[in-house]
């Protein structure tokens, strides 16, 4: 595969946790780089993508994109249309992360400062997560081992843990976001099995 990853800082001399971060203030600065025409082209192209991972999988878990991220709001419109069940992450109660279908666009609305959409609907506990057959997730970046470099929060790694053997986890980045060496990691750091980009989907582990 041609690598077509953007030039990293060096971040050897750091320890993970500075590391990370000097990684995600690069990575946010480079995204906000990108026009709001060039997003909204690159959400159509992976939603095309995405669906070619997707196939015949009855309930999906996916995520509302944040400005600047690989837009999913074409793909959840099309999983929608196409009847399967999407699960959202929303914020539960006493700032718990939860689950909640999505419903279509005009159901998602603000539900806490600071955060993306959410469905109205009612939310489950992250056990539901069991049920989906494709999981796609966000990041900053991931390497070629399948390790994902997030927001910080953490949040993610711990729902992958409720995902079911044989479901198909995915980590969704631009193309030049996917780095062939490796990024720096935590023990509790837990790798995806495939990568997609507006252009292609792959395994990596």
């Amino acid at each position: 595969m041609v690598s077509t990853a953007r030039t990293l800082p060096d971040v050897a001399a750091l320890d993970v946790p500075d590391a990370k971060q000097e990684l995600r203030t690069y990575l946010r600065h480079a995204r906000r780089q990108r026009s709001l025409r060039e997003c909204a082209e690159l959400a159509e192209e992976f939603a095309e993508t995405a669906l070619e991972v997707v196939g015949g999988a009855e309930c999906v878990s996916a995520y509302v994109s944040r400005p600047n991220e690989p837009g999913t709001g074409p793909l959840l419109a099309a999983l929608h249309r196409n009847g399967v069940r999407v699960l959202l992450p929303v914020l539960g109660t006493a700032l718990a992360r939860e689950w909640a279908e999505y419903q279509g666009a005009a159901d998602l609305s603000i539900r806490a400062p600071g955060r993306p959409p959410e469905p109205s609907g009612p939310s489950s506990g992250p056990d539901v997560l069991e049920q989906a057959d494709v999981v796609f997730t966000p990041a900053l970046a991931v390497d070629s081992a399948g390790y994902r470099l997030g927001q910080g929060a953490g949040w993610y790694d711990r729902a992958l843990a409720h995902v079911r053997p044989g479901a198909l986890v995915i980590c969704a980045v631009y193309d030049d976001e996917f780095v062939e060496g490796t990024l720096p990691r935590d023990e509790h750091d837990v790798p995806v099995q495939a990568v997609i980009t507006p252009t292609r989907w792959w395994r990596v582990t």
